[in-house]
C-alpha cells in the first residue's frame, strides 16, 4: 500500500506551484478557439491529461437516475427527468478538473467532485461545484452549503471551469478567473466525477483531467526499488538518456513496493513490429505474472485500429480486449491505468480504450477469481524479440473515501 510521503500544505506544494504556474495564469488556456473540441494537445498527453468524454459515446460514464442524458453534436446534454447524476465509472482523487458547459440562463445543475453515485450529504459525500443564476444561495462556482463564489458571472454561451482538487484543498477557476478557494479539513479521499441534472437544460464538453501528487517509481539512473525475477531471460538497463530499457524474454522486473488503489501512467516505446510486452498489477510478490496485466500490443487487423491484435494496448489481458489501438510502435506513447476496487480502465494518449469490472468472486490469486488485496507491479519481457523503453513512470495515489 501506499505510505503517506507526499507533501500535504496550506498552500499548493513548491514544485507543483512551478509546473503550474502557466497553469494558474492561464486556467484553461491550453486548448485554443481553433483546436477541435474534445481533444488533447501534444503538450496535454505528455503532461499526463486524459480525456474523461470523447466527444462521439458516453464510454466510461453512466446515469444514476432516469433523465433525457444524450450524446450529441460533441456534448454531453440532458434538459428532463429525473434528478440524478451522469457520472465516470472510475475513481479519482487528486487532479486538475476542466470542464466547459453551456447552460440556460435559469438552469440549475453542477459539477459533483469525489462524489458518490447518489450524494445524499453535500460536504459528506460530495463537493458540488454549482451552476446556478444569481438569485441562488449559491451561484455558479461556489461549493453548495459549503462557500459561495466570487461574485463573477458565466457569459452567455460556452464557459469553462478549472478546478484543482489536492488533498483537502480547491481552487475553482470561472473564464480564468479564480472565483472560489476551498479548505476542507477532514476531505473525501476520492470519488466519481458527476455531471448533474437539477432543473433546466444543460450541456458539457472538453471534459478532461490531470492526475496529481504522484510520485516517480523509477529514478532514471538504476534499478532502485526493483527487483530482477531469478528465472529472468530479459536483460534490463538504463540508458545513457534515463531510459528503462529490456531487451529479449521471457522475463519479469517488480516493484520491491505494493500498490492496492492507483493510478499508474508511463511512457512506452516498442522498438519492433508488434511487440508483446504489459504491466502487471495487484501481482502476487515473487510470482511470474501472476497479475492482471495491463496489455502492450500495437498490432490491429485489417487496417482496422478496432479490430486489436491479442486484446491491444490498454487491453486486460483475457478478460477484455481495448476498444481500439491509438499507438503505434517506433513512437513514444502514453498509458494511463487507474484502479480502485473491483474497476480497472486505461487510456493511451489520453482516450479511454478499457473500462472492465472484476465482478468475480474474490480470490487472492487474480487468475482465479477478483483480487482485492494490494500487489507488485511487474513489467514483463516477453519473449526474445523485446525491446522496449519505458520513462516517466509515476503512481499517484487513490486513497479511501475518508
Amino acid at each position: 500500500m501506499f505510505t503517506k510521503n507526499f507533501m500535504t500544505f496550506t498552500g499548493f506544494p513548491q514544485k507543483f506551484l512551478v509546473l503550474a504556474l502557466p497553469l494558474l495564469l492561464f486556467p484553461g488556456g491550453l486548448l485554443t478557439a481553433e483546436e477541435k473540441p474534445n481533444t488533447l494537445t501534444t503538450s496535454e498527453v505528455q503532461n499526463g491529461w486524459i480525456l474523461l468524454f470523447d466527444g462521439e459515446t458516453d464510454y466510461g460514464w453512466r446515469a444514476a437516475s432516469k433523465a433525457n442524458w444524450e450524446v450529441k453534436d460533441g456534448t454531453i446534454t440532458v434538459s428532463s427527468g429525473d434528478q440524478g447524476l451522469f457520472y465516470t465509472t472510475s475513481q479519482f482523487a487528486n487532479y486538475i478538473l476542466k470542464v466547459d458547459f453551456e447552460a440556460d440562463p435559469e438552469t440549475n445543475s453542477g459539477i459533483f467532485l469525489r462524489t458518490s453515485p447518489k450524494p445524499r450529504n453535500l460536504g459528506e459525500d460530495t463537493y458540488e461545484l454549482n451552476i446556478a443564476p444569481n438569485n441562488n444561495p449559491f451561484p455558479t462556482g461556489g461549493f453548495v452549503a459549503q462557500k459561495k463564489a466570487d461574485s463573477i458571472s458565466p457569459k452567455s454561451g460556452w464557459n469553462t471551469f478549472e478546478v484543482w482538487a489536492v488533498w483537502g484543498r480547491f481552487q475553482v477557476f470561472l473564464n480564468s478567473e479564480k472565483v472560489l478557494e476551498f479548505t476542507d479539513p477532514n476531505p473525501i479521499g476520492r470519488g466519481y466525477i458527476g455531471l448533474q441534472h437539477n432543473s433546466g437544460r444543460v450541456a458539457f464538453r472538453n471534459i478532461k483531467l490531470k492526475p496529481m501528487e504522484g510520485k516517480r517509481i523509477f529514478n532514471g539512473t538504476d534499478l532502485t526499488g526493483w527487483e530482477i525475477f531469478s528465472e529472468n531471460e530479459s536483460e534490463w538497463s538504463v540508458t545513457e538518456e534515463g531510459y528503462l530499457h529490456v531487451e529479449n524474454g521471457p522475463g519479469q522486473l517488480e516493484t520491491t513496493e505494493t500498490f492496492g488503489d492507483f493510478i499508474l501512467q508511463m511512457d512506452v516505446l516498442t522498438k519492433g513490429k508488434h511487440l508483446n510486452s504489459g504491466v502487471f498489477f495487484r501481482s502476487i510478490p515473487g510470482e511470474r505474472w501472476n497479475g492482471y496485466e495491463s496489455q502492450i500490443h500495437n498490432g490491429y487487423e485489417d487496417g482496422d485500429r478496432t479490430k486489436p491484435l491479442d486484446y491491444g494496448t490498454g487491453g486486460f489481458y483475457r478478460r477484455q480486449p481495448a476498444r481500439k489501438v491509438v499507438a503505434d510502435d517506433f513512437e513514444w506513447f502514453t498509458t494511463t491505468l487507474v484502479v480502485t476496487d473491483n474497476r480497472m480502465a486505461t487510456w493511451v494518449n489520453g482516450i479511454q480504450v478499457n473500462d472492465w469490472g472484476d465482478n468475480r468472486d474474490r480470490d487472492e490469486n487474480p487468475r482465479r477469481g477478483r483480487r482485492d488485496e494490494a500487489g507488485t507491479l511487474i513489467l514483463q519481457g516477453h519473449d526474445p524479440t523485446t525491446n522496449i523503453l519505458f520513462k516517466e513512470l509515476k503512481v499517484y495515489p487513490v486513497p479511501p473515501r475518508r
